[in-house]
């Protein structure tokens, strides 16, 4: 039988001699900071390792991808803090019980539908519909609209060769499109786009800019994490029948099993930060305005703070992972993403099926700096009732 995902810590000899990876990418030097609390403290520290960089903070950066600054992780507070306020309370609807209900049943159906077909190619026709239908539900906009996201693929900006002018560019036109919308009907809607058409930051309307920068942040971010986190769960419970058995014993583990499958796969390896003022990292120096990379990854696979970090525990009790990030910027769409994952952990243990890995062609990143899987390009399934 296949096994699931490779677990491997490309990190770890690293992260125990010095802490941090001299890394080069793309011809530019970002060391990697690499240990729990020097990531964390980094996370917190705005003022050496700043977010105010539009377009820096993705590795690799996103200048040919898209014009605007993503708000509001591309801020530092206080702006951030002002900017984040006008979206969160579109994100705090994932507590809702009316979405939670929603979720389950959009969840529930395409478990059902998985069963009927028998074999599925869980990447593209599982987690991406899952994600943009669910993503439908979040932003109160109708199930309909779920096809044309859907369409555009596993990532907004990359296809298989790499970062795309051209894919940045449907995402541009998309947005801009539902603003018009906006403008010409009103914004008295409740969904997303009327919201931010009629948002007010620090007193004054929106520009249009910033209302792209909102949603375009919405519809890149957590969009190829979220399908690679939902992949990797279906595979891991397929092959381990025994953390399947634990949680059909107890449904309860369901929120612990979530968050172990966000720490261990860490979907997103790392993320950057530009240092304003000359900095020393470990040893390495960073120049005024150069880039430093705050690795998630490596931070929960660190054996001062996890018991056996390189093991899946379904039932770990102690969890602080940084998977959804830390500090100011911590991640909008945590509580989203944590609906989603705890919603098919339960419903998968709930329904019994039989979950088989077929075939699967891992996606692997890092190239010459390392190497660690960060998902799937295809991953076959067989499911039975």
């Amino acid at each position: 039988m296949p096994t699931d995902w490779d677990s491997t810590d490309p990190f770890a000899e690293e992260r125990r001699r010095t802490g941090v990876l001299d890394a080069e990418f793309l011809g530019e030097k970002i060391p990697m900071i690499l240990r729990y609390r020097d990531v964390l403290a980094a996370a917190r520290d705005y003022g050496t390792y700043s977010s105010d960089a539009p377009f820096r903070i993705p590795i690799p950066s996103e200048e040919r991808v898209r014009a605007v600054r993503q708000l509001p992780i591309e801020t530092d507070p206080p702006e951030h803090t002002d900017y984040r306020a006008i979206v969160q309370p579109f994100f705090n609807i994932s507590a809702r019980p009316r979405l939670v209900e929603d979720v389950n049943a959009l969840i529930a159906g395409m478990l059902d539908a998985a069963a009927d077909a028998g074999v599925v190619e869980v990447v593209r026709e599982f987690a991406l519909p899952l994600q943009s239908r669910a993503l439908a539900l979040l932003l109160r906009m109708p199930a309909s609209v779920a096809d044309e996201w859907i369409s555009w693929g596993l990532h907004v900006f990359a296809g298989p060769e790499g970062h795309s002018e051209e894919k940045g560019n449907v995402l541009d036109r998309y947005l801009h499109r539902q603003f018009d919308r906006v403008e010409a009907e009103g914004a008295d809607g409740d969904d997303f786009f009327s919201a931010l058409g009629r948002a007010k930051f620090r007193g004054r309307p929106l520009t249009r800019e910033e209302m792209v920068g909102f949603a375009n942040l919405v519809f890149a971010g957590g969009r190829d994490t979220v399908i690679a986190a939902v992949s990797m769960t279906l595979a891991h419970f397929a092959t381990h029948a025994e953390d399947l058995r634990k949680l059909r014993g107890d449904p309860l583990l369901a929120r612990m099993a979530a968050e172990e499958i966000v720490r261990v796969a860490s979907p997103l390896t790392m993320i950057a930060r530009v240092c304003p003022r000359a900095t020393d990292i470990h040893g390495i120096d960073v120049a005024a305005d150069g880039r430093a990379a705050l690795c998630w990854a490596s931070a929960n696979r660190d054996e001062t703070v996890f018991e056996s970090p390189e093991k899946f525990i379904v039932d770990r009790r102690s969890n602080p992972h940084l998977a959804y990030g830390a500090g100011p910027h911590r991640c909008l769409g945590a509580t989203h993403a944590r609906l989603l994952l705890r919603t098919l952990i339960e419903l998968i243990a709930s329904k019994g099926l039989k979950m088989e890995v077929v075939e699967s062609e891992p996606r692997y990143e890092g190239g010459d700096v390392y190497r660690r899987q960060t998902g799937y390009e295809s991953l076959l399934m067989s499911f039975g009732r």
